[in-house]
């Protein structure tokens, strides 16, 4: 009885040295899981583990100006206004990217994404990028982008402009507000970069039915009272 009562123990102490290490490895094959990357990092989070999307329209006349133009989107006479940039899913703080996850987009895939993005090199890229850590197929993820890209409405009056322009961050969001009903301040952001517009992020529904609000893109919108918006070409 003795005997028995000390192999307990030792038992007893044995786990409890071994405890310590098993917690460990539960976090790592699970509850780290539920850990947020800080943003531009790669995301070692399985797909599909997000809390929303954000969609992001670029404004293609900028683009084309930095880029000194050439490709299928700056072709003369393309006379684009927003075009999809991006479908990107989100966390209330970060975002994964570069998951690693599924298998490059097949020729069929690819057709789905014809018309929803200005290029194919771009509709590849941003599949590798964020489409992998949607949890989605190729395909299902352009099929969401052309549904999130169809929910927004890009605002006429800076779609058609026909000269050069200098608008207010402000002036930007609200032309968004009027344009969609819906969508409420602290649900969009503007960007800027270098005194010009480049692009519009508008924050989405996991499911891509709905508007809703993102404090974190939202409080870094560009509020300059002098953004220069190319005409489109």
């Amino acid at each position: 009885m003795a005997f028995n009562l000390r192999f307990f123990l030792a038992a007893v102490v044995l786990l409890a040295g071994v405890a310590p290490a098993l917690s460990q490895r539960d976090c790592i094959l699970d509850r780290c899981a539920d850990q947020k990357p800080s943003p531009a990092r790669t995301s070692a989070v399985a797909p599909a583990n997000f809390d929303f999307y954000v969609l992001a329209l670029s404004w293609s006349p900028s683009y084309c100006e930095a880029h000194g133009g050439g490709g299928e989107q700056c072709a003369p006479g393309a006379d684009r206004g927003f075009v999809l940039h991006g479908l990107w899913p989100q966390y209330e703080r970060g975002f994964p990217q570069n998951c690693g996850f599924g298998a490059a987009p097949s020729r069929p895939a690819l057709d789905r994404a014809r018309g929803v993005y200005p290029e194919e090199g771009l509709a590849r890229y941003e599949w590798r990028k964020h489409g992998a850590c949607t949890g989605l197929s190729p395909g299902d993820y352009f099929d969401a982008a052309a549904r999130a890209k169809a929910l927004v409405a890009a605002p006429q009056r800076l779609n058609a402009l026909s000269r050069d322009a200098t608008l207010g961050g402000n002036e930007i969001e609200r032309a968004f507000l009027e344009a969609n009903p819906r969508l409420r301040p602290g649900m969009l952001s503007v960007v800027c970069d270098g005194g010009a517009l480049q692009e519009v992020r508008v924050c989405l529904t996991k499911d891509l039915r709905e508007f809703r609000a993102c404090p974190e893109l939202s409080r870094r919108s560009c509020r300059a009272r002098a953004i220069r918006v190319p005409a489109p070409r």
